[in-house]
């Protein structure tokens, strides 16, 4: 695991590193470029020199003939949470201690940035604090906190429980029924400090819903959210797996659409027209998919039902990238295993995705997504130092993202040599 020392602050004239570079992915241009030396001075990018330079002052770090690409961007994970997870049972102080470990997990696989797409009780709120200042290693997190859905939705965590554990949810708890509570959940978002906002529009893929899944929220209860979350600086994400939540959420002025296992021409159409972002999260239909005899092992049927809408995430991602709508990077991690995001690479590009269009996924259009493109998404001068490394070329092999042997995040190496670096 990764070290758990503070991240220093960047001192005034701090000495500065040239990372050599074998290879390095021009992320803007899709292309993998030959040597460079990265400068970094501080936590930024100073300079780009082509070739292999020798930078007086500089104390040089050779990653040999490894190619070098920005930091990595995953825009739905959950690093408080797990498939075993067990809200019934675990305190907050339990999913607190767990996300620590996943950080770590996902920073030393390469994601320097994530956005976090919900919690328990605004545990990743914490979590990022914490990271910000330098208490744990992490990446750069950008949290909604808890989710906003309705009364009996996805994210009312007491339905399903007996009655007299049940409860009567409210904004102060995410839960908004009408514009008005709509409103007031994002206001109560706001002052619990989160960076963005997370609505269930739809239901879960695997609740007993005809075709899968049904919209939760109104077009003007979305709307409402999303025009009081743009007053206040923050982006809004949809949960929606079916073309009428799509709709909704694409018209009620949402930033991206998450899952989308259900997108039909229509819809990809309508999000093509309005600028939407697409977050597929292919890995966790994946595992779905593939633990469906154990985790619907009470029913044949529940089984076959899983098996068949966790395939059905791929062929959507496809659609929707031959369809021309945006794509950003998203694992759903928690549900995809913890520090193994970079599967999501390899599934985008069975669903038909050129491995650098998957590169720009998880770079520049996730940058874009998070409204962070003068800091994140590239190597370039005055950029954050996030550099990562892997060996050989992810143009010809995507699966060699999986194999991330170098982590930079902040001017700060955390991954040398394919080991964690030690406290110092």
């Amino acid at each position: 695991m990764a070290a758990t020392a503070p991240d220093p602050a960047p001192a005034p004239g701090a000495a500065a590193l040239a990372l050599h570079c074998g290879h390095w992915f021009d992320a803007k241009a899709g292309q993998r470029l030959g040597a460079a030396t990265v400068v970094v001075q501080g936590e930024r990018i100073r300079e780009i020199k082509p070739g292999r330079i020798e930078v007086p002052g500089a104390t040089a770090i050779d990653l040999g003939d490894a190619t070098c690409l920005p930091g990595l961007i995953d825009a739905h994970t959950h690093l408080s949470l797990t498939t075993d997870a067990d809200p019934l049972r675990w305190n907050l102080a339990d999913f607190a201690v767990r996300s620590v470990v996943h950080a770590q997990r996902t920073l030393q696989a390469g994601f320097t940035t994530v956005r976090d797409m919900s919690d328990i009780n605004n545990e990743t709120v914490a979590l990022r604090n914490a990271v910000d200042a330098g208490i744990v290693p992490g990446p750069r997190i950008f949290t909604a906190g808890r989710p906003i859905g309705s009364t009996g939705g996805h994210a009312d965590w007491s339905v399903g429980l007996r009655a007299d554990l049940q409860r009567d949810l409210g904004p102060n708890n995410g839960i908004a029924n009408g514009p008005d509570e709509a409103m007031k959940a994002v206001r109560q978002h706001y002052k619990d400090g989160v960076d963005t906002i997370k609505i269930m529009a739809s239901s879960s893929l695997f609740e007993d819903q005809p075709g899968g899944a049904i919209p939760h929220m109104t077009l003007a209860e979305i709307k409402a959210v999303a025009d009081t979350a743009r007053e206040y600086g923050l982006t809004v994400g949809a949960h929606a797996h079916d073309p009428e939540s799509i709709r909704r959420a694409v018209l009620g002025g949402v930033d991206s659409i998450e899952h989308g296992t259900f997108i039909d021409a229509a819809s990809a159409e309508l999000m093509k027209l309005h600028g939407t972002w697409f977050v597929p999260t292919i890995c966790v239909g994946k595992i779905v998919a593939e633990n469906a005899d154990e985790w619907g092992s009470e029913s044949p049927q529940e089984a076959a039902r899983m098996r068949t809408f966790g395939n059905l995430m791929q062929a959507g991602a496809g659609r929707a990238y031959k369809a021309g709508v945006k794509v950003a990077f998203g694992s759903d991690e928690g549900a995809c295993p913890h520090g193994e995001n970079a599967r999501e690479f390899v599934y985008m590009v069975e669903a038909g995705m050129p491995p650098a269009y998957a590169l720009q996924a998880a770079t520049t259009h996730a940058a874009e997504l998070l409204k962070k493109s003068a800091d994140l998404g590239t190597l370039e001068a005055g950029k954050f130092a996030d550099v990562v490394a892997v060996p050989g070329d992810p143009l010809q092999d995507i699966a060699t993202m999986r194999k991330v042997v170098f982590v930079m995040k902040g001017g700060r190496v955390y991954r040398q040599d394919d080991r964690p670096v030690a406290a110092n």
